[in-house]
C-alpha cells in the first residue's frame, strides 16, 4: 500500500515474542520527539481545556500525506462498521484520526464488543434489584436514580480482546455521567460479611455464539470499588446512553478492561469472600492477566489496563525541502502516571525519549504524543515503545502486543 494523499495540510500535535532480535528486521534511525497530552480533563465537569501550545518542529512545513501502518497478521475490516450480531459483534474505531480536538470518541464510532439483547425492549419499567447480604434489599428504578446522576469525567475503555494489529480500535474515551457505585452501596446498608458486589447485566441472544458466553458479570470486592471509583453511566458524551453502549444503565469501571463494565445492569448482589468467580470472568481470565482461571472471585486479580501505547499514524511532511515524518500515537493505562515513554525503530535495542510537553495528568484516558522521526534509509521499520520506568508494569507492552510497522520509500 502506498503513500495516502490528502489535499491540505492540517497540524495534528498476541501471541509471545520469544526474542527482540528474533522478531524484529528493521534497523533504527530516530530524530528529537515530543509527548502531547493536548487537553486536560476536568472532574467532575468533564470540560476539554486547552493546554500550553508545545513547540512544533514542522512549523512551517507541508503535510503530504500519511503511510499506512500494518500489524503482524493483520486482518483488514470496516471501521466504524458494525460486524456480526449478538455476543459476536464488533465495532472498530478508527484510531488514526485522532487529534488534540477529536480525543472524545462520538457515540456512534464508540467500540462495540456485543450488540443490544434482542429482547430488551421486553423489560419494562427496568428495576435494578440489589441484595444479598444487606439490611436493605432495593428496586431502584431509573426515575430514582436519576436525581442522583453526576458529571464522571472522560474515561478511556478497552475491550479486554483488543488483538487485531491492524488498528486495535476496540478502544474508545467518552466523556460520562451517572452513579458512583459508592453511593448504592451506601443506600443498600452491607451486613457484616458482606465483602464484594455481584454485578450482572443483560446480554441474553438468539442462537450460539462463535466467541463468547452469555451470562455478563463481574464480582467486585468493596476495596476495589473504594479504590477504582466504578458508576453506573447513564449518559455518554451529553446524551443518554445508546442502547448499543448499555442503555439504560451500565457499569463503568475507570482503567479496567472493558469486560468488567458491564452493560444493561439488572443486579447487584452483596456477596462474602466464598463467592465463586462467574463463568464471564473465567472467561476472559486470560485476557485481564489472571494466574490461570481462580475458582473464587476473591483470587481474581484487578482487571486494569497495565501502561500501553501504540502509533495510530506516520505522517509524510517537507520541512525546509527536506522529507521527515511525524509518528502520532496514543499513551493509556496505567496506575500511575508517567512522562517515561521511548521509541525504537529497529533491532538494535536502541531507544530514544519522547520527552513530555505538557507531562499527562490523568490515567483515566489516553494522551496523545507526537515524534519526529527522519529515517537514513528507505525500508520496512517496526515501530517499538516502551516505558522507561521499568517499575510500572508494561506486560501488553513488553510482549510487542501493540506493535505496528511502516514502509518508508522516500527520505
Amino acid at each position: 500500500m502506498g503513500l495516502q494523499h490528502t489535499n491540505r495540510a492540517r497540524s495534528v500535535s498476541k501471541p509471545p515474542i520469544v526474542t527482540r532480535r528474533g522478531f524484529l528486521g528493521a534497523t533504527l534511525a530516530a530524530g528529537g520527539g515530543a509527548l502531547a497530552s493536548p487537553a486536560e480533563f476536568a472532574f467532575p465537569e468533564a470540560t476539554l481545556v486547552q493546554t500550553p501550545r508545545c513547540p512544533d518542529p514542522f512549523g512551517g512545513g507541508r503535510l503530504l500525506g500519511t503511510l499506512p501502518l500494518s500489524g503482524r497478521g493483520a486482518v483488514e475490516h470496516p471501521l466504524g462498521t458494525m460486524l456480526g450480531e449478538g455476543l459476536d459483534a464488533r465495532l472498530a474505531t478508527d484510531l488514526s484520526t485522532l487529534t488534540p480536538e477529536t480525543l472524545l470518541t462520538p457515540s456512534d464510532r464508540f467500540f462495540v464488543r456485543t450488540d443490544t439483547p434482542s429482547d430488551l425492549q421486553t423489560r419494562r419499567p427496568w428495576p435494578i434489584r440489589v441484595g444479598g447480604f444487606v439490611r436493605n434489599a432495593l428496586d431502584l428504578t431509573l426515575e430514582s436514580l436519576a436525581p442522583l446522576e453526576v458529571p464522571m469525567g472522560v474515561h478511556l475503555m478497552e475491550c479486554a480482546g483488543n488483538n487485531n494489529p491492524a488498528n486495535f480500535g476496540l478502544m474508545s474515551a467518552a466523556s460520562w455521567a451517572g452513579i458512583p457505585l459508592n453511593h448504592v452501596i451506601e443506600r443498600a446498608q452491607p451486613r457484616p460479611g458482606a465483602t464484594r458486589v455481584l454485578v450482572s447485566g443483560m446480554d441474553a441472544h438468539p442462537g450460539r455464539s462463535r466467541s463468547s458466553l452469555p451470562g455478563a458479570s463481574w464480582i467486585f470486592s468493596l476495596r476495589e470499588i473504594e479504590r477504582w471509583r466504578p458508576f453506573l453511566a447513564t449518559s455518554m458524551n451529553g446524551v443518554p446512553l445508546a442502547r448499543v453502549h448499555g442503555a439504560p444503565v451500565r457499569l463503568v469501571v475507570p482503567r479496567w478492561y472493558g469486560c468488567a463494565s458491564i452493560k444493561w445492569v439488572t443486579d447487584l448482589e452483596f456477596v462474602d469472600d466464598t463467592a465463586l468467580s462467574t463463568p464471564h470472568m473465567r472467561e476472559f481470565a486470560r485476557r485481564t492477566h489472571q494466574d490461570g482461571s481462580p475458582e473464587r472471585a476473591s483470587d481474581f486479580k484487578p482487571a486494569s489496563i497495565d501502561q500501553a501505547a501504540t502509533p495510530v499514524r506516520v505522517e509524510k511532511w517537507l520541512v525546509d525541502g527536506s522529507i521527515r515524518y511525524r509518528v502520532v500515537g496514543i499513551m493509556w493505562g496505567g496506575d500511575r502516571i508517567t512522562d517515561t515513554l521511548q521509541i525504537g525503530f529497529g533491532s538494535d535495542d536502541t531507544y530514544v525519549p519522547l520527552g513530555a510537553c505538557p507531562r499527562p495528568i490523568t490515567n483515566d484516558t489516553w494522551s496523545l504524543w507526537s515524534h519526529a522521526w527522519s529515517p537514513k534509509t528507505p525500508g520496512y521499520y517496526q515501530i517499538l515503545l516502551r516505558v522507561g520506568d521499568r517499575s510500572i508494569p508494561t506486560r501488553r507492552l513488553d510482549l510487542y502486543y501493540y506493535i505496528h510497522g511502516v514502509r518508508v520509500d522516500e527520505v
